[in-house]
């Protein structure tokens, strides 16, 4: 075990500073920051200016750094600090998800060739330890689903318009005014950051790559009025769902909203916290919990990386070498559609028009249907879609009794 790491950190944001304050405040690690690189010199910050470059080489080259931690957003940048890093001989902790799903290829490749760490888990729901879990607790488990909430910002925005009843824009700004949500909000509404989540996920929990843009994304932002009214009458909350379910010799995977009922264990997950649900043959189900947002759970998730590294902790990626399963090209799923005109409603196997209140102009409708319809219903206007509470990649002819109470 070395005793003591010196880290070169990219960023000093909302993460960076989170990390910088959680070092500081755990004894007997013996890690220290050397150097800080940063974007903008002229920003006051509390810390001695010395600390700071905007050199990237400065830290690259530094002999001295024995660990690059990358907390930038920019993902193309991000992947050149990771590059150059491990071809310099140093281990890297990073949260970029974006710059992991699209290019977890050569993350692994890069690894294998240096002899080098990459480690991420700060990168999928914050201060969960869901990757480690999967790369040491399930590496023997065969696994039949991973999904959750892996988004806080949305889950708070949801949780607000349900308990509060405002409206989507009030809480999208209650949301910003936390520091939950960006000022470009589309990559948390409109699905983007937890299918970048999902992908990663993917490559733990099944050994499969699945890259962002081969999985089916939903925001919420297209939530309707008749959405949240069905949902309150029956005792149902709508939740950003992000899953991934390994059916017979395939994969399934998908980001949408998702009616859950009361015995469901993401029901009761408010604000911001994120949980992931996972099932194996061996464990079962079991639910992980933990908040998804804010500079300190998620520098407490980088900390733990760099904890590990002293140990020469690698992730195996075990799973990747053994799976033979094909990804699901064309599952059939059950779903509830809010609409206005029904001539853009179509069903592989229609299961029931809800006659209850009508919200405005919006009707609704329960079927089964295709992938490729679920991707134009996404981008169509006047449509809103949401997954039924028991949905899953795969061909329901009918509801049950108990479920036909609901409609």
């Amino acid at each position: 075990m070395k005793k003591k790491l010196t880290l070169g950190l990219f960023g000093f944001g909302c993460v960076g500073q989170g990390l910088y304050r959680v070092l500081q405040e755990t004894k007997g690690l013996q890690t220290e920051i050397r150097r800080i690189c940063i974007l903008n010199p002229e920003k006051s910050r509390s810390l001695p200016a010395e600390l700071f470059t905007t050199s990237r080489e400065a830290l690259l080259d530094d002999p001295e750094i024995d660990v690059i931690v990358e907390l930038i957003n920019d993902p193309d940048k991000a992947l050149d600090i990771v590059r150059g890093a491990v071809n310099r001989g140093k281990d890297v902790v990073t949260a970029n998800k974006r710059m992991l799903a699209e290019h977890l290829d050569e993350i692994l490749a890069l690894q294998k060739a240096t002899g080098r760490s990459i480690l991420y888990e700060a990168a999928v729901c914050g201060s969960i330890p869901i990757i480690r879990n999967l790369e040491e607790y399930y590496d023997n488990d065969s696994l039949s689903r991973i999904e959750g909430i892996f988004n806080g910002s949305t889950n708070y925005i949801l949780t607000r318009i349900d308990e509060e009843r405002l409206s989507f824009d009030e809480a999208l700004k209650a949301a910003q005014d936390l520091g939950f949500a960006e000022l470009d909000p589309s990559l948390d509404v409109e699905g983007f950051d937890p299918t970048f989540k999902l992908s990663i996920l993917i490559a733990h929990a099944f050994g499969k790559r699945i890259p962002p843009e081969d999985i089916l994304r939903i925001g919420i932002g297209k939530l309707s009025p008749s959405d949240l009214s069905y949902a309150r009458k029956n005792n149902l909350k709508i939740k950003l769902v992000a899953g991934a379910y390994s059916t017979g010799e395939t994969i399934t995977a998908l980001v949408a909203p998702k009616f859950v009922r009361d015995n469901h264990a993401l029901f009761p997950i408010r604000n911001e916290f994120n949980a992931v649900v996972v099932e194996g043959s061996f464990a079962e189900e079991q639910l992980f919990v933990g908040k998804g947002a804010g500079g300190n759970p998620t520098g407490a998730a980088v900390l733990s990386d760099i904890a590990a590294l002293r140990y020469g902790y690698r992730y195996e990626y075990r799973k990747w070498q053994e799976n033979t399963k094909d990804v699901s090209s064309e599952p059939i799923i059950e779903v509830s559609v809010g609409f206005e005109n029904p001539n853009l409603v179509s069903f592989e196997d229609f299961i029931a028009f809800y006659g209850g209140e009508r919200v405005g102009k919006m009707n609704r409708m329960w079927g089964s249907v295709s992938w490729q319809t679920l991707r134009l219903w996404a981008e169509t206007n006047g449509i809103s879609v949401v997954l039924s509470p028991e949905a899953l990649p795969a061909v329901r002819t009918r509801l049950t009794i108990a479920e036909q109470a609901l409609v």
